[in-house]
């Protein structure tokens, strides 16, 4: 496994979480704030979901345990899927709520990330009940590419929820996703502007040039400060444009996956959508 591990330390920070803390460090000194990823996802078994559960919570109690530096900060995200969603929501429910007791006991948030769409509205719901009840701990992912998205950003305005924005990964059918990438731009810009001016401090996350000049004239034109919003990009990818916007007084949120289960989670994405092979690859030398 140490060959590909080593091919894959572009992307992944290391297997262990002891492991990721010093990468972890070495990019809040350059100005960056970060999203922690432990990765794996679609539990089946109870007790494997459990075991997620608790070490989520060791992550939250790791993350406490850090030195303030600068004004970044580090939360969690998390994968509802690894808390047993598939296996039951009640069940999956009350694991994430130990968390979010964590969570707002150490002043933390947590972000869950959004899945392939068999989960979506399971996330959702989920998420809306949480959040009543840790309104300052929990925010949720939404992927441009999805017909309901409007739906639902408009759902989360009305709620003042903190929502990372993103294009979508996953292969979804053209019955529920747009295929066209230009659509998805345009959809994607629109939702980014609705949550920067309707939201509470939406994560912007994306790789896309055409994008992230969009948003800046657009936050530029409508005289938005940058504390209102962060924009977020993927461990590894553009390492020198992360820098940049930090350094022009952005915010930026680097997202650091971690963990054993690195492979299928990134074989799995490059089988989804062949635009990923190609973003990988043209993004390697991309500073």
């Amino acid at each position: 496994m140490q060959l590909p591990f080593f091919l894959a330390k572009r992307f992944v920070a290391a297997e262990t979480l002891e492991g990721a803390v010093p990468i972890v460090n070495s990019l809040r000194d350059k100005g960056l704030s970060i999203a922690l990823d432990m990765l794996g996802e679609y539990v089946s078994d109870r007790s494997v979901a459990s075991r997620a559960t608790e070490s989520y919570i060791h992550i939250l109690d790791t993350i406490a345990a850090l030195p303030a530096v600068g004004g970044t900060d580090i939360h969690a995200s998390i994968k509802l899927s690894m808390l047993g969603q598939r296996i039951d929501p009640s069940f999956c429910r009350d694991n994430l709520y130990r968390l979010l007791e964590t969570a707002k006991k150490h002043g933390q948030f947590v972000c869950c990330d959004m899945e392939g769409s068999d989960l979506t509205e399971s996330t959702i719901s989920i998420f809306t009940e949480a959040h009543q009840a840790y309104p300052e701990n929990v925010g949720i992912v939404l992927q441009a590419y999805l017909h309901r998205t409007q739906e639902d950003v408009d759902r989360m305005c009305e709620m003042k929820a903190r929502v990372r924005i993103c294009k979508g990964a996953y292969k979804e059918p053209a019955e529920l996703a747009w295929q066209d990438m230009e659509k998805i731009r345009e959809r994607y810009l629109e939702y980014a502007k609705q949550l920067i001016t309707s939201s509470r401090f939406p994560g912007i996350a994306t790789h896309d040039d055409r994008l992230l000049l969009a948003v800046a004239k657009f936050v530029d034109e409508e005289s938005i400060p940058a504390d209102q919003f962060e924009y977020q990009m993927l461990f590894g990818i553009r390492p020198d444009t992360q820098a940049r916007i930090a350094e022009s007084g952005s915010n930026m949120r680097v997202y650091v996956p971690y963990g054993t289960d690195w492979l299928p989670y990134y074989t799995r994405r490059l089988r989804e959508r062949k635009e990923n092979v190609w973003f990988l690859l043209k993004h390697l030398f991309s500073r």
